[in-house]
């Protein structure tokens, strides 16, 4: 995949119309938000715009909308105004259900140089996620100029990140990324193709069959791959001990033995659990008082289930980051939620935070535990798309990223 996109820095947008994809799927509730990361990381790329006299027109999506009543909880109204008090300037919400209606249209033909506009959420039309050819024309008809800052939804081909990019390069019109992407692609990409090494990989996590292709492409590019969360009795199991009650996903174990095999091959570090703690019941809530026992991974009582990594393992992959120059880091190693059984991620959270290594954090859970542990501003890169920084890692071509001019 083509890494050297065009950026907001290499257009003139002065006097332009220019069309801003954001990531503004933001929680609310009640009609207020509970957590502006999103609306604060997409700042830099629209004072940039603002700053260069271009007329900012933002769209985004938020959450999935499948009836009409859901238009009435999953409105971008909330956006417009808490973007207005961040920005300092008034950013007009267009309220039309159709997205490019009467009040977009006539919005946008009143802009001066340095307005900003912000849609209605792209998602009130169907045919959005299905990048139909209607809307993608509606959107290009509003814009000279197409700024992709979505890395959250960058591995979905839908209009207001691919089918109006394709739109507007029928006409000769630039489509490039903001700075948000820009940082997530020279990140997860230089890790991914050019890593300083040594490149230690750390998987986690409930699901194996969620990493499957990323486990398999980063034994290709690491030095040492290291399992934990619940994913690794998968693995366990594949070396022939019994894991009681924890998740396993027993239509994955031939594979399990393939990728051990596979590093083996590749003289590639693999590295599993040694011990767990153990639960005899999983807490409920998640956040309940459990009673633990820590147990060698090869004796994990039939009653109990593994719900993070024991202290021995704990303490073997903290060794291994203290050594590296690259980490890349997805998924959990138990039941971070609660505060019992978080203990083995915040001790790999604490290694990198401590590491001498260009540390990244693949979105999602990780994010949130490293965020929730205090050592957000430690990390080099917190990853601001969960699915689609994975696909990144297993190598894929994301067209949201694919979809922007070559240098």
């Amino acid at each position: 995949m083509g890494l050297n996109k065009k950026s907001v820095d290499d257009i003139n947008v002065k006097g332009k119309r220019v069309l801003c994809r954001c990531d503004f799927n933001v929680p609310l509730k009640n009609g207020e938000i509970t957590d502006e990361n999103r609306l604060v990381a997409a700042l830099p790329t629209i004072k940039k715009l603002i700053a260069d006299g271009g007329k900012v027109i933002l769209c985004s999506h938020l959450g999935k909308v499948k009836t009409e009543e859901d238009k009435k909880t999953k409105t971008l109204a909330p956006v417009a105004k808490r973007l207005s008090e961040l920005l300092g300037q008034e950013v007009k919400f267009a309220a039309d259900p159709e997205v490019v209606g009467p009040n977009a249209k006539a919005a946008v033909a009143a802009m001066k140089d340095g307005d900003v506009i912000l849609l209605e959420n792209t998602r009130f039309r169907p045919e959005e996620t299905k990048n139909g050819e209607a809307f993608s024309k509606d959107l290009a008809s509003l814009a000279d100029v197409f700024v992709n800052d979505a890395f959250g939804t960058a591995h979905r081909a839908h209009c207001s990140n691919v089918g109006v990019a394709e739109e507007l390069r029928k006409e000769g019109k630039p489509a490039v990324v903001g700075y948000l992407m820009q940082k997530e692609i020279d990140f997860l990409g230089k890790a991914v193709e050019n890593p300083v090494r040594p490149f230690v990989a750390i998987l986690g996590g409930a699901k194996v069959a969620d990493k499957l292709n990323v486990i398999s492409n980063l034994l290709e590019k690491c030095d040492t791959l290291i399992i934990g969360g619940g994913m690794a009795y998968t693995f366990i199991k594949a070396q022939g001990y019994s894991v009681g009650k924890s998740l396993c996903d027993d239509t994955k174990i031939d594979y399990c033995k393939e990728m051990m095999d596979k590093a083996k091959k590749l003289g590639k570090k693999l590295l599993l659990p040694v011990d767990a703690v153990a639960v005899k019941d999983f807490p409920d809530p998640i956040d309940a008082k459990v009673d633990t026992q820590v147990v060698d991974i090869t004796a994990i009582p039939d009653d109990m289930e593994g719900c993070d990594i024991g202290p021995k393992t704990a303490e073997m992959y903290a060794k291994e980051v203290a050594s590296a120059k690259t980490v890349v880091w997805n998924g959990p190693m138990g039941v971070f939620e609660n505060p019992t059984l978080a203990a083995g991620t915040l001790k790999v959270a604490q290694a990198l935070a401590d590491a001498d290594a260009t540390t990244i954090i693949g979105g999602g859970d990780s994010a949130a535990a490293v965020n929730q542990m205090g050592l957000g501003d430690k990390m080099s890169h917190i990853s601001t798309g969960g699915g689609a920084s994975l696909e990144f890692l297993e190598g894929k071509e994301l067209p949201g990223i694919a979809a922007a001019d070559e240098k």
